[in-house]
């Protein structure tokens, strides 16, 4: 793997205009969930590692849903990268930018995009090659005014950013506009209460209208 991020998947991140953000409780609502998304046209999803039936819910939406850009979010060292990678997972994002688990990534051949927040961060990630960055927390890190005086000074170097954490529906617009944004995080297409309550037509019904809103900012 040349880059954390080959340039096919750098496209396809960057095409999918939103990615829904999923804490799972139970792995049986994987697949029903992912094809929720899919009928609203969300097509990528960060399956993040913060319950026990994550990396099993990776593996069943990499199988039965293969349109699906199914990755790992909060991955947090090498064991996590070893089990993501082998459950299917298609790239691995982390909230921060340890070396260490980059290292990893790059070593077990697991496209990775680390999480950043300041420009010392920002120099961490181009210093291992990274190119496409999560821009975590975003909503408390100064939104979108902080993304854009952050990027500036490496823009040149063709770094794009996946903002998350905090940011609405109302926002995504704004975000999408911006020539720094790959591709925006978003927790409300599908939260956990409403994954629990297997409400697939409420779900479907966001990723329609996120989708909309992507396609106003960003015309095929």
């Amino acid at each position: 793997m040349d880059t954390p991020i080959p340039e096919e998947l750098f496209k396809r991140i960057a095409s999918c205009g939103v990615m829904a953000v999923i804490a799972i409780d139970d792995p049986e609502n994987a697949v029903p969930l992912a094809r929720a998304l899919a009928d609203g046209g969300v097509k990528g999803i960060e399956m993040t590692l913060r319950t026990p039936a994550a990396v099993e819910a990776i593996r069943r939406i990499r199988a039965g849903c293969p349109d699906v850009l199914i990755g790992a979010g909060t991955v947090l060292n090498r064991s996590q990268v070893e089990q993501v990678k082998a459950a299917g997972a298609i790239f691995g994002v982390s909230p921060g930018c340890n070396p260490s688990t980059l290292r990893a990534a790059r070593e077990l051949g697991l496209p990775f995009a680390p999480g950043v927040a300041s420009p010392s961060d920002v120099e961490v990630a181009v210093e291992h090659g990274c190119r496409l960055l999560k821009f975590f927390p975003a909503a408390t890190c100064g939104g979108l005014p902080h993304l854009n005086a952050m990027a500036a000074p490496f823009a040149h170097l063709g770094i794009r950013y996946i903002p998350l954490g905090g940011i609405s529906a109302a926002e995504l617009g704004a975000y999408l506009a911006s020539p720094h944004v790959a591709c925006v995080g978003g927790s409300w297409l599908a939260k956990p209460e409403v994954i629990r309550a297997r409400d697939w037509k409420k779900i479907t019904e966001l990723a329609t209208a996120a989708m909309a809103i992507v396609k106003t900012h960003r015309p095929a």
